[in-house]
């Protein structure tokens, strides 16, 4: 039991790091990197605690069932939004600079 104690203040503590990284990055597309990394960490070691937890307590396998169905969709998911959120500030940004609305001129600016 005191495992899932530590790996649970082990999340919290990825968690304050990546709250750290929101508040000293320079810019969005930085702290939006900094931070869904550390989270879906945080959240993985948090789930995988809790199916330590499960286990310990005998509460059947339908609870770890769930929580490793939950962990597959954290990590399929967290990254493909953080993406389509990075993408789209990144187009934004892009437009704001050159004047252009197009992603396929968009994509000819370089950096």
């Amino acid at each position: 039991m005191i495992a899932v104690w530590l790996t649970l203040a082990l999340a919290v503590i990825v968690m304050l790091i990546a709250a750290l990284g929101l508040l000293r990055l320079p810019d969005s597309l930085a702290r939006q990197h900094a931070v869904t990394k550390a989270v879906t960490l945080a959240l993985s070691i948090m789930i995988l605690s809790l199916i330590g937890f499960v286990i310990l307590q005998d509460l059947g396998g339908a609870w770890i069932l769930r929580l490793v169905v939950l962990l597959i969709i954290l990590l399929a998911f967290i990254p493909l939004a953080s993406h389509a959120l990075a993408k789209s500030g990144y187009q934004e940004m892009i437009k704001d600079e050159k004047g252009k609305t197009d992603a396929t001129e968009i994509n000819d600016v370089k950096r």
